[in-house]
C-alpha cells in the first residue's frame, strides 16, 4: 500500500512538471511572435520621452508646439481613448458654426528678449478684435447736400482715441465730387456699454446727387488710436447706394407736406410683455393722436405671438409698423441699443411727420378736456422741441370697490393712486419737429436747430405706470378704501383722471377694429 501511494505521488508530480513546461513554452512563443511590435512600441516611447526632455531646454517661442502643448496633447489623447463612449469629437468641417474652437498659429509674434543691458524686454501679442470699428445700421438723405449715417462704434475707441469719419459721394455717371469731413455726434450721453451710438452727419459743400442720376455715399471710418496706437485702421463703408428712383421719392417727400401729423418712435421692446397692457396703450393713443398718426414698434424680442395678435388689427388699419431689430442684441449697447433705435427712427421718418414723439409703452400722454392735441401742438409750433412732465402712478394699488370686477377693468382704469412724493427729480419725455433735429436721445435731444421749452405744465403731461407692461398678471395687489395712503414711505393720492377716460377709449376701439381683441389675456 505504501509503495502504491509513492508511485501515485511520482506520477502526479511528473504530470504537474510537464504542464508547467508547456505553459513556459507557450509564453515564450507569444513573446517571440510579438517581439517586433514590442520593439516598435518601446522605440516610440523612448523617442517621445527623449523629445519631451530636449524641449525643456529650448526657448518657448522657438517652436509652434511647447512642452505644455505636448503634455496636453498626450493627456487629451489618453483621456479620449479611455472614455471613448462618453466624449464626442468636435466637428471642424467647413460647415462648422462660428463657435467651433480654432487653433490660430502666428509666425510673426514678438519675442521676449534679453537686452544687452540685462533688461528683459517682454512681448505683447494681440489676437482677435475687442469691438468693431463701426457697426452700420442705416443711412438717409437729409437734403440736396446732406446725409445722416447711423451706427454703433467701440466705446473705448471714442473714450481714449479720436476716431474720425470722412464722407465721399460717388456719382454713377462721373468722377467723385470730393471728400468732406463727417461730423461725429454721440447722442447717448455716455450710457453706452461695449458700443456707443454714433450719428455721422455728412454735409458736402455742393449738391451731392441732386441731379437725380444716382450715386453712392461712402464713409471712411478711421480709428486714430484708442485701440492699438501702432495701427491706424480705416474701414470703407458703402452707406447708401441711391438710384434715380430713390432720389425722386426723396424729393417728393422733401417738398411735400408730411404724411402724418404725429408719429411715435418706440423704444426697443423686449421680454414677456403683456398683450392686454399694449392693447390699452395703443387704443388710447390712436384715439388721442387721431387719423393722421402712426406708431413704429421696434421688436427686440418682446413681440411674441400674443402681442402680435394685438398689433395686427391696427397694422391692417395702417396705424402701426413693426420692425424686427433682434439682431442688434449681438452688439452690447445700452438698454437693447435704445439710443441707436430712436436715432434711426428720427432720420427714417424725418420728413414723414410734423412731430415725432418719444416715450414708452407704459406711459400715457394726457391733455386737458377743454383742449386737444392739435391745439396744444399748434401753440408750441415755434419750438423745435418741448418736454412734458411725469405723473408717476402706483402699479399695484387699486380701489376696494373694484375688487370683485378688477380682472375685467383696464390697467389705467383701476390703477388710480398717484405718487406725490416731493423733492425728487422725475424724468420727462418729449416731442420734436424732426426736420430741425440732427440726433436724439431718450428724454430729450441736444442736437437741434431752434428752441426748446420745458414750460408745458398744465397743457400736456404723461401718466407713468412703471413695470405694468412687463408683468403678465393682474396688476391690482392691494385694494384700498381711501383717497390718501402711504406705502413704503411713498405718499399716494387718488387721481381718477385716466379712469374717467376708459369708457370712451373702449368704445373707440370697438368702433375702429370691432371685437377682435375682446378676449385678450394679460
Amino acid at each position: 500500500m505504501v509503495m502504491s501511494s509513492s508511485s501515485d505521488d511520482i506520477i502526479s508530480s511528473s504530470s504537474t512538471s510537464s504542464k508547467e513546461i508547456k505553459d513556459r513554452r507557450m509564453f515564450v512563443g507569444i513573446v517571440w511572435n510579438c517581439a517586433a511590435e514590442l520593439k516598435l512600441v518601446l522605440t516610440a516611447l523612448l523617442f517621445l520621452c527623449s523629445f519631451a526632455t530636449v524641449l525643456q531646454f529650448l526657448p518657448s517661442r522657438s517652436f509652434f508646439l511647447s512642452p505644455s502643448d505636448l503634455r496636453h496633447c498626450l493627456s487629451t489623447s489618453t483621456s479620449t481613448s479611455l472614455s471613448n463612449n462618453t466624449l464626442s469629437t468636435p466637428n471642424y468641417s467647413s460647415s462648422s458654426p462660428l463657435t467651433t474652437t480654432q487653433l490660430l498659429l502666428h509666425t510673426d509674434q514678438n519675442q521676449t528678449l534679453l537686452n544687452s543691458n540685462g533688461v528683459l524686454k517682454r512681448a505683447f501679442n494681440p489676437y482677435g478684435s475687442a469691438a468693431y470699428n463701426f457697426v452700420f445700421m442705416s443711412a438717409y438723405r437729409g437734403g440736396p447736400d446732406t446725409f445722416a449715417v447711423v451706427g454703433l462704434s467701440s466705446k473705448p475707441l471714442h473714450l481714449y482715441g479720436n476716431p474720425t469719419y470722412q464722407c465721399l459721394w460717388l456719382p454713377h455717371d462721373h468722377d467723385p465730387i470730393g471728400v468732406t469731413a463727417g461730423l461725429k455726434i454721440l447722442p447717448d450721453w455716455g450710457y453706452g456699454r461695449v458700443y456707443t451710438v454714433v450719428v455721422v452727419n455728412c454735409t458736402f459743400p455742393t449738391s451731392a446727387g441732386a441731379d437725380g442720376k444716382g450715386g453712392q455715399l461712402l464713409i471712411h471710418a478711421t480709428t486714430n488710436g484708442g485701440g492699438d496706437r501702432n495701427i491706424n485702421t480705416t474701414d470703407t463703408i458703402l452707406a447708401l447706394d441711391e438710384t434715380p428712383e430713390d432720389f425722386a421719392r426723396f424729393k417728393e417727400q422733401f417738398t411735400s407736406q408730411p404724411k402724418y401729423d404725429y408719429l411715435y418712435c418706440g423704444s426697443s421692446l423686449y421680454g414677456n410683455l403683456s398683450p392686454q397692457r399694449v392693447r390699452e396703450w395703443l387704443a388710447y393713443h390712436v384715439r388721442l393722436f387721431g387719423g393722421r398718426s402712426h406708431f413704429v414698434i421696434h421688436d427686440a424680442g418682446g413681440v411674441h405671438d400674443g402681442l402680435m395678435n394685438v398689433l395686427r388689427p391696427w397694422m391692417e388699419k395702417g396705424f402701426v409698423t413693426v420692425q424686427d431689430i433682434r439682431d442688434q442684441e449681438r452688439f452690447d449697447g445700452y438698454y437693447h441699443n435704445q439710443f441707436l433705435i430712436v436715432n434711426d427712427c428720427l432720420h427714417r421718418y424725418r420728413f414723414a411727420a410734423k412731430w415725432l414723439f418719444f416715450f414708452d409703452v407704459d406711459e400715457f400722454i394726457f391733455v386737458p378736456k377743454k383742449s386737444n392735441i392739435n391745439s396744444i401742438l399748434d401753440s408750441l409750433s415755434s419750438f423745435t422741441q418741448f418736454t412734458f412732465e411725469q405723473m408717476p402712478m402706483s402699479n399695484k394699488l387699486c380701489l376696494s370697490q373694484d375688487a370683485p370686477t378688477a380682472f375685467r377693468k383696464w390697467g389705467f382704469e383701476k390703477l388710480v393712486y398717484k405718487d406725490v412724493k416731493r423733492g425728487i427729480r422725475k424724468d420727462r419725455k418729449y416731442a420734436v419737429q424732426p426736420r430741425s433735429v440732427f440726433a436724439t436721445g431718450v428724454h430729450m435731444s441736444q442736437n437741434i436747430v431752434g428752441k426748446t421749452t420745458h414750460n408745458t405744465d398744465g397743457r400736456i403731461k404723461y401718466f407713468h405706470y412703471h413695470g405694468t407692461i412687463a408683468e403678465r398678471r393682474e396688476p391690482c395687489r392691494q385694494f384700498i378704501n381711501s383717497t390718501e395712503i402711504t406705502v413704503d414711505t411713498i405718499p399716494y393720492v387718488m387721481d381718477t383722471t385716466m379712469r374717467d377716460i376708459a369708457g370712451a377709449v373702449k368704445r373707440f376701439e370697438l368702433k375702429m377694429i370691432g371685437s377682435a381683441l375682446q378676449r385678450t389675456r394679460q
